[in-house]
């Protein structure tokens, strides 16, 4: 009976390793294979695409030289056709209608308006070839029935102004019949594969044996009471991962620790930046109180001006203990929102009437899109509206005067909202940190910052299980995009 389990049992594994071997191979093979094909399919595209280039490069200057500097158009098509025999290849040229001293109808074999209306998937290269501008793009051709290469390049005229567009269009040939011939490499490589697979399996197997046979002496050893037995064996399979179970264990409590720390030093952040914003007004509000108690100003107007800064640092701090309030009680895991149906359209409307004033100040116009009148979101108003308006306020705080912001809101499965400015911007290295507490930038108009609006946005918008996105280049501005789930009952609320 022992001896048929045993058979049984090493017929089961044989089976698996076999399986398992020969799955890994072919699929070794198919890999290569798949790997070989895509190189030779960037190299034989990139190959072509320098070579295009560069005839393309050719017949510009060609172009230039024999028929614009010249103002000589004999001969034009002539030399057109001959130079497409030789590259077998299809060449267009367009003029470029933006340029002083656009090129000559007689050179031109297609139009602007033609490309535009016709064929739009080479807009985007002729326009880039009238910016000076070299370009390619890859697509399949139905006329060639195979992928073919498209590139631009410009045509100079006088003074080196670009006149027009040069478009040279070539299919990209022997493609297919590498992959057949790859296709066939892996069947015949799988078979000799899996032939060679089935000998090696077998050692293979009876090398697995033996760390088999000392897990079941160690289990042995166990069941008797020795729990100093160890099995000795180092592997990095499951076999092994046995063995590193008490390393992960005390991994994992290092990780906590660590984590623990790091909480810990950020309570006590925490506390020192409270404190440090703390005491700056509460500096300036005893020194106030002390000149005036100690009757140092006594001309009326001067008592004036030192109540009304003792007035703004109470209300600085007012703000900064309230902001400190609503983050902490947004972070608290317990803290609700009343989420009910909110059009977003009508909260951007109630925003942008509250921003205008700020915006008119410094001539900066607001610009809204919004792709219907109606979008609907489960949410807090009131909420939303502060978060809205913390972006749209910094937009406006630190963008110069006749800028412009644009506010976009749309919906399809998602809404995305985005504001837009046209402000100084930000580097990579500050978007990492914009969200933390008590993170200001050091420019002027930060100085009656608290620090603390990004975080309450973030934490509105995790709270409407949001997401927000930040693109941001020094001297272009910033753009921040809110992405919401829909109310998906809207119609039938409506």
């Amino acid at each position: 009976m022992a001896k048929e389990n045993k058979i049984r049992v090493y017929n089961r594994l044989f089976f698996k390793l076999y399986i398992n071997y020969a799955a890994m191979l072919l699929l070794t093979a198919v890999l290569i294979c798949l790997i070989f094909i895509q190189l030779y399919r960037d190299t034989t595209m990139n190959n072509e695409r320098e070579k295009l280039m560069e005839q393309a490069v050719n017949s510009s200057e060609i172009m230039t030289s024999k028929f614009i500097n010249t103002q000589n158009y004999t001969g034009f098509l002539e030399e057109l056709n001959t130079q497409q025999k030789t590259m077998g290849s299809d060449i267009w040229t367009i003029s470029n209608p933006f340029a002083s001293m656009p090129m000559d109808e007689r050179m031109e074999t297609n139009s602007y308006e033609e490309i535009a209306v016709g064929y739009k998937e080479y807009l985007d290269l002729v326009e880039g070839a009238f910016q000076n501008k070299r370009g390619f793009s890859i697509a399949d051709d139905e006329i060639y029935q195979t992928q073919t290469i498209t590139v631009a390049v410009p045509i100079y005229g006088v003074n080196r102004e670009v006149a027009g567009a040069l478009l040279l269009k070539a299919p990209v040939k022997g493609l297919e019949d590498i992959i057949d011939d790859s296709l066939s490499l892996i069947v015949i490589s799988s078979v000799v594969a899996l032939a060679i697979s089935f000998i090696i399996i077998i050692i293979f197997a009876t090398e697995l044996s033996l760390p088999i046979a000392r897990m079941r002496s160690t289990a042995l050893s166990l069941a008797a009471g020795d729990y100093h037995s160890k099995t000795g064996i180092k592997r990095n399979d499951e076999l092994g991962d046995l063995a590193k179970t008490v390393d992960i264990l005390s991994e994992k409590l290092l990780e906590n620790e660590i984590q623990r720390k790091n909480l810990e030093q950020m309570r006590l952040d925490f506390f020192a930046n409270v404190s440090h914003e703390l005491r700056t007004p509460i500096t300036v509000l005893r020194a106030y109180t002390e000149t005036l108690i100690d009757g140092v100003v006594k001309d009326e107007e001067k008592v004036s001006q030192y109540y009304e800064r003792m007035l703004a640092e109470c209300k600085s701090m007012e703000r900064l203990v309230g902001d400190l309030m609503l983050l902490s009680k947004m972070q608290n895991p317990d803290f609700a929102i009343d989420m009910e149906p909110v059009n977003l359209v009508q909260v951007f409307d109630d925003i942008i009437r509250s921003a205008g004033a700020i915006a008119e100040k410094k001539n900066i116009i607001i610009e809204t899109e919004k792709d219907q009148p109606v979008i609907m979101m489960l949410g807090d108003y009131d909420r939303l509206r502060q978060m809205f308006m913390i972006i749209l306020d910094n937009a406006i705080k630190f963008s110069d005067e006749n800028k412009k912001v644009y506010i976009k809101i749309s919906k399809s499965d998602k809404i995305r909202v985005s504001i837009k400015d046209e402000g100084i911007g930000m580097d990579a290295d500050e978007l990492d940190n914009i969200f933390e507490k008590f993170y200001k930038s050091n420019l002027s108009q930060n100085a009656s910052g608290t620090g603390l609006g990004l975080s309450i946005a973030k934490q509105i918008a995790i709270r409407h299980n949001g997401q927000i996105e930040v693109e941001s280049k020094k001297g272009v501005g910033s753009t921040f995009t809110f992405i919401f789930s829909p109310y998906e009952m809207e119609e039938s609320n409506l």
